[in-house]
């Protein structure tokens, strides 16, 4: 495409020589009196001049001039009267008219010194007429009506452009707005609840006197406490401009699944923790999709199936990871904590944005697996 716009004006300044030396034969006109070598050279300055005519083009300016006056040579002043209309605007167009005029208007008495009046194609008001038509008018009105409709067309695209710009800094005013009034509600509501129960976990780890109710309760408070550093994280990613840049904290990863584990046996989950395969460094975004996975997989246990029993494996391939977590059946089919059903659901589109598959299922015995597959290459 970018050699084909380079090639289009030279094709134009060829147009205008040879158009030039069929002019100046007389097959369309009169001869012109000028010698050959003479015409020849004029042809190609015109040639020339039409083809640099979109960097400069008072050089075709010229051409058109000297072409009409001496040599009848008037393709040139076809292509300076469209450049005309096309670029210029009120008075500098007023300017260009005039100045056709005068140079027509001087072509009489050049052309009959030069050559005698059988030379001169405007000797007859006719004819003075139709080539002020021809080579100015005509072609000036369809410069005027490609410049206008280019100028129009730049205009629609432009205000197309800016309303675009206009809705999408709407669009993202108003998505910051909704972060923030989500940022404000997790606020004012869950974080000050959670701060209640760690408080009160804490008061409770203090005055109590049963060891198992001192040690659960230890537990509630750190469980508490990282709810909290997790709600801070989410809030700085809801109030942050781009969220990408509001995460405060690093990450975690396969290397922290044994904390979590011992936090799940603590809270009463009994957890086999297994890694197989050779182990290798996983991109973070896997290792942080793979930690959520047996996290929402162990919080799921911890409500719905309630003391029981878990396996955890991950088993490093060459091409993927894979991550299952299995629960035996519940302890107490009652026992049910209620949920949103929107757990599972998330973590499917988070695995499925790092071309992974989930698969979850309920066993005949009553547990139930979940299976996360990353595709991955081993360095």
């Amino acid at each position: 495409m970018v050699a084909r716009e380079r090639l289009i004006p030279w094709g134009l300044g060829l147009v205008v020589f040879a158009g030039s030396l069929y002019s100046a034969s007389g097959a369309i006109g009169v001869r012109s009196p000028l010698p050959v070598w003479l015409i020849v050279l004029m042809a190609a300055g015109s040639g020339l001049a039409a083809a640099l005519v979109r960097e400069r083009w008072w050089p075709i300016l010229l051409a058109a001039a000297a072409g009409w006056v001496v040599a009848a040579l008037w393709p040139a002043a076809i292509v300076a009267s469209y450049q005309a209309g096309s670029r210029l605007r009120q008075r500098r167009l007023g300017v260009y008219l005039a100045g056709s005029l005068v140079v027509l208007i001087l072509g009489l008495p050049v052309a009959s010194y030069l050559g005698g009046a059988r030379f001169v194609t405007t000797a007859t008001p006719a004819n003075f007429f139709a080539m002020l038509l021809w080579l100015v008018v005509l072609p000036l009105v369809i410069g005027l009506w490609l410049g206008n409709r280019r100028d129009l067309l730049n205009e629609l695209r432009e205000r197309a452009a800016r309303l675009e710009r206009e809705q999408a800094a709407q669009e993202e005013r108003a998505r910051a707005e909704e972060r923030n009034r989500i940022a404000r509600e997790m606020h004012d509501v869950v974080a000050h609840r959670v701060s209640l129960m760690v408080v009160h976990a804490g008061a409770l780890e203090v005055s109590a006197t049963d060891p198992a109710t001192v040690e659960t309760a230890a537990v509630i408070r750190e469980t508490g406490r990282e709810a909290l550093a997790d709600l801070r994280e989410v809030l700085g990613v809801l109030r942050s401009p781009r969220p990408e840049a509001g995460v405060p904290r690093p990450a975690q990863s396969l290397d922290d699944l044994p904390e979590l584990v011992r936090r799940s046996e603590a809270a009463g989950l009994s957890v086999r923790h297994r890694v197989s395969g050779a182990v290798y460094d996983v991109p973070a975004t896997v290792g942080r999709a793979a930690y959520r996975v047996v996290q929402e997989a162990l919080t799921n246990v911890h409500k719905h199936a309630g003391v029981t029993t878990a396996d955890v494996a991950v088993r490093f391939q060459p091409d993927a990871l894979d991550v299952t977590v299995h629960n035996g059946p519940p302890a107490d089919a009652g026992r049910q904590l209620p949920g949103a059903g929107l757990g599972l659901v998330g973590l499917r589109e988070r695995v499925e944005l790092l071309h992974g598959e989930l698969e979850t299922r309920a066993e005949p015995d009553g547990g139930f697996t979940v299976r996360a597959r990353f595709p991955v290459g081993q360095p």
